[in-house]
């Protein structure tokens, strides 16, 4: 394929097959080139590629071939016109907010954003004069009252962590644009197999790589898709302070992309089962997901979403104690913060991933003493279960 093509394909063979360019060696696999820097032909090369006269790779900071065919295959999926890749999911965030924000400028954002989100927005780009005001994911008008003036971003996840909390994505940009701000939207849960953000009218989706794109627990990286007006802005601020993504890294991205749609969907048939039988345990009290009919945005995950993904939260009697005792009582799953791997996670998010959150932080994103967070992976259902029902079977 011509680097400067993209076929009209299906999301399937997008994931397969875009961005790679084959070198004069016409390899069937895309290949790693794990060089710091490229060699030019002449010096007036060199002045013409520094200079931008010239296409073609300078630095790896900035221009690999690596990089660029997961940037590009990623771009394809998520119907974007250009792709930033990153060194971590937070690095994305922050890439976006210096590229698109200054001093006077507002966030309007969701209360339910994962914890070092958070933390970002208020203790680092507060310190550059860039507010952030917090609302509740799903009450559009809440978004609405929140937005000033000085509001130029509007930042959330959907579905939320830990508790697949959903927005209507198209009515929030639809208020976003009004206001002559951008919507960012947090695609980590979902990724483009199944939810198209950029089609909804959100002007930038971001990821964390190392999630559900990897898929093996392998890497660390992230992502910006979007239009390339405000992506060029991003590479800028790549290119200048550094947050770039590794070739090995980027490799192992494109090969995870390829499973994707596979992966999802398995995931999301192992999760429905999943928190069905949770939904019936006497030891649990509510569970979150919103394939679930009795979750708030149930309808509006079914219209807006082509699955419900693989993280659910569900909350046990007796607060802490008891959350502990059954994530303890596990032998198979692995009790870890991280989420997006064929093997299933579980952890306690209000003691690791939302940890860093004050109280009040924590209970206004309804994360709550007895909520456990499962990231449900492909193993098998049975083993899965029955791993649960150790430790929940024994609260009575």
């Amino acid at each position: 394929m011509h680097d400067d093509q993209t076929p009209d394909w299906d999301l399937e063979t997008l994931a397969i097959r875009a961005g790679h360019v084959r070198t004069n060696e016409q390899e069937h696999g895309e290949p790693i080139f794990p060089t710091s820097s490229f060699v030019f032909g002449s010096a007036a090369e060199a002045a013409r590629k520094f200079g931008g006269e010239e296409p073609g790779n300078i630095y790896s900071r900035f221009t690999n071939p690596t990089v660029r065919t997961f940037e590009k295959r990623l771009a394809a999926m998520e119907g974007g016109e250009r792709c930033v890749a990153t060194s971590s999911g937070m690095a994305a965030i922050l890439a976006t907010a210096l590229a698109l924000l200054q001093a006077g400028d507002e966030i309007v954002a969701s209360r339910s954003l994962f914890g070092s989100t958070v933390s970002l927005f208020d203790k680092y780009l507060g310190k550059l004069g860039i507010t952030t005001r917090y609302v509740e994911l799903s009450n559009l008008d809440a978004w609405e009252a929140a937005m000033t003036p000085a509001t130029k971003l509007l930042f959330a996840e959907t579905p939320s962590n830990p508790l697949s909390e959903v927005v209507d994505i198209a009515a929030l940009a639809e208020i976003a644009h009004r206001h002559d701000a951008l919507l960012a939207i947090d695609n980590c849960f979902l990724t483009p197999a199944l939810q198209k953000p950029l089609a909804l009218g959100a002007d930038l989706v971001i990821h964390s790589a190392t999630k559900y794109l990897d898929g093996q627990g392998r890497a660390i990286g992230g992502a910006v898709v979007g239009r390339d007006k405000e992506l060029e802005e991003l590479f800028g601020v790549v290119r200048t302070c550094g947050p770039c993504l590794s070739p090995f890294n980027a490799w192992l991205f494109t090969k995870g992309l390829e499973t994707l749609n596979l992966r999802m969907r398995a995931h999301c048939d192992n999760a429905q089962a999943l928190a069905e039988w949770l939904e019936g345990h006497p030891a649990v009290m509510r569970v979150h997901y919103s394939g679930l009919p009795s979750h708030p945005q149930h309808e509006l995950a079914t219209r807006q979403q082509l699955g419900f993904g693989a993280v659910l939260g569900f909350e046990v009697k007796g607060g802490r104690e008891a959350a502990w005792s059954v994530i303890d009582a596990t032998r198979l799953l692995s009790i870890t913060g991280n989420l997006g791997d064929v093997k299933s996670t579980i952890t306690h998010p209000g003691t690791t991933t939302h940890g860093r959150l004050s109280d009040d932080q924590r209970a206004s994103a309804g994360i709550n003493e007895g909520l456990i967070r499962v990231a449900v992976g492909l193993e098998s259902l049975d083993d899965i279960r029955a791993d649960l029902a150790r430790g929940l079977d024994a609260l009575g």
